[in-house]
This record gives C-alpha cells, structure tokens and sequence, in this order.
C-alpha cells in the first residue's frame, strides 16, 4: 500500500474515533498553554495538570511569572519531573517576554528563542494556542508514524516533514492530538500487540512488527 493511502485510510479512522480533541494540558491563554507544555516534558499531563492550578493561582502572566522569582516557581512545581531546570527557564522566558513587550505572538522565531522552548512545544502553542496550522511531533507520534510506515523514524524532524507531506494542512492541528490518542489507548510503546492493534495490524510491515518484538541484546559492562 502506498503511503499516501495508508495516511488517507488512517485518517477516516482517526476521524471515526476522535471526533473531536480535546486539548489535554489545561490553560486559559497562548502563555499558560507555553508554561503547561513547557512542564509536560518527561511529566504526563495529568501530572501538569495537577500542579498548574497552584501555579497560575499566582503566575499566569510573564509579570507575575517573572516576580514569583525561580525558587518560589520551584516550591509550586516540585512534584514535575526536571523541577529546578524547569522553574529557572519559566522565570528566564517571563523575563525575555516581558523584554520583547509582554505578549505571547504567533511566531517560531520568538517562541523558540525562550528559554526551554524548543520546535515541539513552539509547535504546540501555534496549533493550540493560535490555531495555526502545526504537527507538533512527540515521541509518541514519532513511534507510531514509524509503525505505520508513514515515516522512517530517523529523526524528529524528518517524521514532521513527512506527516505535512500525506495529511492536509488543515488537518494536521486534529491529527496531531488523534495520534496522541490513539497512542494512550490502543498502540503503547511496550509489550504491544500488533496483530489486534486497529491500525497496526494492517499499516505495519512483518519487519518492524518482529524488529519491536525482537528483545534488544543487553550492554556489556
């Protein structure tokens, strides 16, 4: 099967699952959307989400951010993974927005000049934050587009590059959080069952379904 019909037989199913995506991180702005992805790294967003309320209680503005000072920001987050390098990176970018006028703007540029904003969380913000197209590509997505053979899984950015080439553009703010998703519910990282999966089991090759199930040889050390 071609790549292309592949992305066009996953997407009717996407759509058919989810057909509508709810955002998972819990914010009020493009700014408290920065700070909740920001801490989702390494952190699940149910984590996030228990700890931001807290958070934006007294910061929801880069001001207030900038303010608190990076050891409160880290009393109030603790409990997320990478604390101390994420609460000195929220009270730097509070500090770099506020420099640049205060505003959270719609622009890779800016967004990844912050610091602890890479392209993926940048992405995030455009597509959630400002409704601009984007496909925003975690691990998850990078795992599964390498499953369905819609990508080679060779690097993050080349699995963007190839998911904007066989999804429309006005699709791909949905199928990013589909493919979130699908991934939570029916395609898990470990111990995962091709054969019942309901895109796996036909999307996938015979190779990489063996090369997953394959036990990788131990380190020596």
């Amino acid at each position: 099967m071609r790549r292309q019909d592949k992305a066009d037989r996953i997407g009717v199913m996407l759509d058919e699952l989810y057909p509508t995506q709810p955002i998972p991180l819990d914010h009020t702005d493009p700014y408290t959307l920065l700070v909740a992805v920001a801490l989702s790294a390494q952190t699940t967003d149910k984590k996030v989400n228990e700890v931001t309320p807290a958070l934006f209680a007294v910061a929801d503005t880069p001001e207030k951010m900038a303010a608190l000072g990076p050891e409160r920001i880290l009393e109030l987050i603790r409990q997320i993974g990478l604390a101390p390098t994420k609460a000195q990176n929220l009270w730097t970018a509070a500090g770099q927005i506020i420099a640049a006028g205060g505003e959270i703007v719609p622009d890779y540029a800016f967004l990844e000049s912050l610091a602890g904003v890479g392209h993926k969380t940048a992405s995030v913000v455009m597509s959630q934050g400002f409704g601009i197209p984007a496909f925003a590509v975690d691990t998850h997505i990078h795992r599964l587009a390498r499953r369905w053979g819609l990508s080679d899984g060779t690097s993050v950015e080349k699995t963007e590059r190839d998911l904007k080439k066989v999804f429309p553009r006005d699709e791909w703010n949905r199928r990013h959080l589909q493919i979130i998703f699908f991934g939570r519910e029916y395609c898990p990282a470990l111990r995962h069952d091709f054969a019942q999966c309901p895109i796996c089991s036909w999307a996938s090759t015979k190779k990489q379904a063996l090369l997953e199930r394959t036990p990788k040889p131990a380190r020596r050390r």
